[in-house]
């Protein structure tokens, strides 16, 4: 037995000793090769044996070996180099005084060992292992969207991952919400593989089953391809993705909006909500006050209930069933109330006002609501608060305070909830003209539009003494507007328009006189005379000129008699003096010619209407009498 090892052992180290003397490449014994690394597309650079080897590289021969059989690729022969014919033929080329062979356009294909032998000053080999890198590109994912029930007995298809073009094939690792995934039996499982493109590079696919619960529904999962190039270890995620996740109802509820205090006339949904994925056939109920049973409402098509406007008969309980189509359980949410705020109809104590001019009136305002109401009264022309409650006292009524009152009811806890009622109060009187008389300038054969507006209550109407065509325009329950079409003759130019206004407790008029304007050119043609304003409202009229006032004349006519007076008492004072022969002896007398009155009277008179002759009184403030038409005699005697 002993004799059989020595022998043994003597065959095995004979045989290796023929092999090295043989200088057959690639069958002796050789240290670990030296690795070069390079990226596809990038250049590989050979070099034959360490950097600080100092060998004769006159005589070289590269081989490739392939299945480990040594094909020869290139050689140098005294520094200079030949390729060999196949597939590197045109690739090679020396460098760095013929120590290094770079092979260009690394492909996949070229991972393999390089060797080069050296043939003097005595044979030498040094072993080369190229490695070939090429990153992936960005990975792509795709989900199931047909989506996962929990209740399926085994992992389901999740997600698939793909990374294209990589060498070598790179590592996939799958992630929910950030953390990695690793096989678990029945419950995570990850099938992975590869296909070999024509180029050599790898497209990697990798598939994600797992047994999903409820919580799962929001979980994001990706995938991350992890690879290395020269430069180091590399990584590339894909986007995140959630997988629809179907699981049956627990609860359902309701849920109202718009969210708070709820008011006539908004625009309220009532929806059911649960907690499963589809979500269970919806049903909404209402309690009948009657009978205290819940009768089921009319929804739309997403099982929504729509209340516009609402109403204060949607107040009331509400609750939601759902069914779920799958497992065909039934479920029931609480009961909710639902409260909309209202304010009813707002009325006026008296709904017609009416009262005489200086006497009182109360207006009183009522409205139910299921909140606190606040009253206030605004005058409807202005807007101005007038009152706050819902009461309302005028005193002492003018007519200038008929017209619209409005009641506004409001619910300070609800913003946005009130309701208003207009009034009118109606001051009994007889017709108010806006305007008593005007003078308007025209011309002849113009078609004019005259206006006359008055007001009273009963609500007066109104009449013209001439003819044309008239038409009436309420301006509010107790005001009037009366347009007259009229064509200007001579005869309307001698006599002037009046319009009369008249109710049951009496009449009243405004006179328009008409004065040919010379300065305008004749022809027909059409204008439009408005009242003049009143003094508490608006007009659109453009005012004619005025004749001169007749305060000048007043004026003019004091100064003058103040200037007499003047005279008058420097001619006493020169008689006093005797300065004037008045008769006296060696004087000349001067007399007057007689006159049939021994006094000297100047008059002065005016058109004012009585009202407007406060500046024409006597010395002692005394008025002159209703009938004296204006006139004022003013005595100047000696």
């Amino acid at each position: 037995m002993e004799l059989s090892r020595l022998v043994c052992a003597f065959l095995l180290a004979a045989c290796c000793c023929c092999r090295r003397a043989a200088g057959v490449p690639g069958e002796a014994e050789q240290p670990e090769p030296e690795l070069v690394e390079v990226e596809v597309g990038g250049t590989a650079l050979l070099k034959c044996g360490p950097s600080h080897s100092q060998g004769n590289f006159g005589h070289v021969d590269w081989f490739s070996v392939h299945k480990e059989k040594p094909t020869l690729i290139f050689r140098v022969h005294q520094g200079l180099g030949q390729s060999q014919p196949g597939e590197y033929q045109h690739r090679l080329s020396l460098q760095d005084k013929g120590t290094t062979l770079a092979l260009a356009h690394i492909t996949p294909h070229d991972e393999r060992i390089f060797l080069c032998q050296g043939k003097r000053p005595q044979s030498q080999e040094h072993r080369i292992q190229l490695r070939v890198y090429k990153a992936p590109e960005e990975p792509s994912i795709q989900v199931n969207a047909v989506g996962i029930s929990v209740n399926s007995q085994e992992p389901e298809e999740v997600a698939t991952c793909v990374g294209r073009n990589g060498y070598p094939v790179p590592q996939v690792i799958w992630y929910k919400n950030g953390r990695p995934l690793k096989e678990e039996k029945n419950r995570v499982h990850i099938q992975s593989s590869q296909i070999v493109e024509s180029s050599g590079l790898y497209t990697l696919q990798s598939v994600l089953k797992a047994q999903l619960v409820k919580e799962d529904k929001d979980a994001q999962f990706y995938c991350e391809l992890n690879y290395r190039l020269p430069s180091g270890n590399h990584m590339k995620e894909s986007k995140e993705v959630t997988v629809p996740v179907f699981y049956p109802a627990e609860k359902v509820w309701l849920e109202v909006e718009p969210v708070g205090m709820l008011k006539e006339g908004d625009r309220v949904e009532i929806r059911c909500l649960a907690d499963g994925n589809p979500p269970p056939h919806f049903s909404i109920s209402k309690q009948n006050l009657s009978t205290r049973e819940m009768e089921e409402e009319t929804t739309d098509d997403n099982g929504i209930l729509v209340l516009e406007p609402a109403q204060k008969e949607h107040s009331g309980v509400y609750e939601c069933h759902g069914l779920d189509l799958e497992t065909t359980t039934s479920l029931q949410s609480d009961q909710q109330e639902l409260l909309v705020n209202y304010v009813s109809d707002v009325r006026v104590r008296p709904a017609a006002p009416e009262s005489q001019e200086g006497s009182s009136l109360t207006l009183t305002c009522e409205a139910e609501s299921n909140q606190a109401i606040e009253f206030q009264w605004l005058r409807e022309k202005t807007g101005k608060l007038l009152q706050k409650g819902p009461v309302l006292q005028l005193y002492n009524l003018k007519r200038e305070e008929g017209g619209g009152y409005r009641c506004v009811a409001s619910v300070p806890s609800v913003p946005g909830l009130n309701r208003t009622q207009l009034v009118n109060v109606a001051v009994f009187g007889s017709p108010w003209m806006t305007v008593k008389e005007r003078k308007v300038w025209v011309k002849e054969n113009t078609v004019l539009n005259l206006s006359c507006e008055a007001s009273g209550h009963p609500r007066p109407t109104i009449s013209w003494n001439v003819d044309g065509m008239a038409s009436e325009q309420d301006q509010d329950p107790q005001s009037v507007l009366s347009i007259l079409n009229v064509l200007v003759t001579p005869e309307l130019l001698e006599t002037g328009a009046e319009c009369v206004a008249s109710n049951s407790l009496g009449k009243n008029t405004t006179i328009i006189f008409l004065e040919l304007d010379s300065n305008r050119t004749t022809g027909l043609s059409t204008s439009t005379v408005s009242p003049h304003a009143k003094a508490n409202s608006t007009s659109t009229e453009k005012k004619l000129p005025e004749p001169e006032s007749k305060g000048v004349v007043i004026v003019a006519v004091t100064v003058c008699i103040l200037v007499l007076a003047v005279l008058g008492a420097v001619l006493y004072f020169f008689y006093k003096k005797g300065k004037l022969p008045c008769g006296r002896s060696g004087k000349q007398e001067i007399t007057l010619p007689p006159s049939p009155k021994s006094e000297f009277v100047v008059e002065v008179k005016s058109d004012k209407l009585p009202e407007e002759m406060g500046l024409l009184q006597g010395s002692n403030g005394d008025k002159r009498a209703p009938g004296d038409q204006g006139e004022k005699y003013i005595d100047l005697r000696h």
